[in-house]
């Protein structure tokens, strides 16, 4: 079976593609646009240097040689996908704000997809009925507890993305805790590094969902403050990447006739 994952978001087609290949034996080619990939989330996969326009018809040309093609946002190619390849399964995987309360203004791409995956509980809000929630995976290969390290005691790390700063120094203030704030600019190969200082990782503030950064510093043994104040502990078993992968690869096995006759979530 041969994937192509058109773009990236937050690494996760990066992650699928790894784990799905090294699990199932599928062939996965993750393509992404530079301008999208400062931080270097593309670990598996390609990484090209060049416009909207042009990246969306190599895509275009390139899904002939693929079985299913997984679009990761960028949802104005699912319609020309259909209409080129119209016995090509086509995935539409969408990850935050580009359908965050948006489902009816982008109902003319989504609709066009055989199946609608969500990558957090909240995207579900006004969704419709057959839009699946696919957990955001964590590569394990790269975030895990580092032995080595000298973790700050009653440490916690935060970054200004999504963030409310003051509710952030208060969920600190409420665990007793000394908050470290940075701007998210690390390359994604050295966060692990960075997570293993810290014991707490105070997440988004204004999104009601654990980011794919929470997810990443539970998998290095850091405890989660939600945007809610709540504790977590341990990376949930939904998360884990050979999960997902085998969630994904259900799907995937399934023909396109049976993709169509989703009516309601299957997880």
């Amino acid at each position: 079976m041969r994937i192509l994952h058109i773009g990236n978001t937050a690494g996760v087609a990066s992650v699928i593609a790894k784990f799905m290949d090294r699990i199932f034996d599928t062939k996965s080619l993750v393509v992404m646009r530079e301008v999208f990939d400062k931080y270097g989330l593309t670990t598996y996969g390609e990484v090209w240097n060049c416009g909207a326009k042009v990246f969306a018809l190599k895509c275009l040309w390139l899904a002939r040689k693929f079985d299913i093609v997984h679009v990761h946002d960028f949802d104005k190619l699912v319609p020309w996908l259909k209409c080129l390849y119209r016995n090509k399964p086509a995935i539409l995987h969408y990850h935050g704000t580009r359908i965050r309360k948006r489902w009816k203004e982008r109902e003319k791409f989504w609709s066009k997809a055989d199946v609608v995956f969500v990558s957090t509980p909240d995207l579900l809000e006004d969704a419709p009925d057959h839009a699946i929630y696919m957990p955001n995976p964590v590569d394990t290969d790269l975030f895990y507890p580092m032995t080595n390290c000298n973790r700050k005691p009653k440490s916690a790390l935060a970054f200004r993305y999504h963030l409310d700063e003051k509710k952030a120094m208060s969920y600190a203030k409420k665990y007793s805790l000394q908050l470290t704030i940075l701007e998210r600019n690390i390359p994604h190969k050295e966060m692990p590094k960075i997570f293993n200082q810290y014991e707490y990782y105070v997440d988004r503030t204004e999104i009601p969902s654990l980011s794919k950064t929470a997810l990443e510093a539970l998998a290095c043994g850091l405890s989660v403050i939600c945007w809610d104040g709540e504790l977590v502990e341990k990376l949930p078993t939904e998360h884990k990447p050979e999960n997902v992968a085998y969630k994904i690869y259900n799907i995937y096995s399934m023909s396109l006739q049976e993709m169509r006759m989703f009516k309601a979530p299957l997880f």
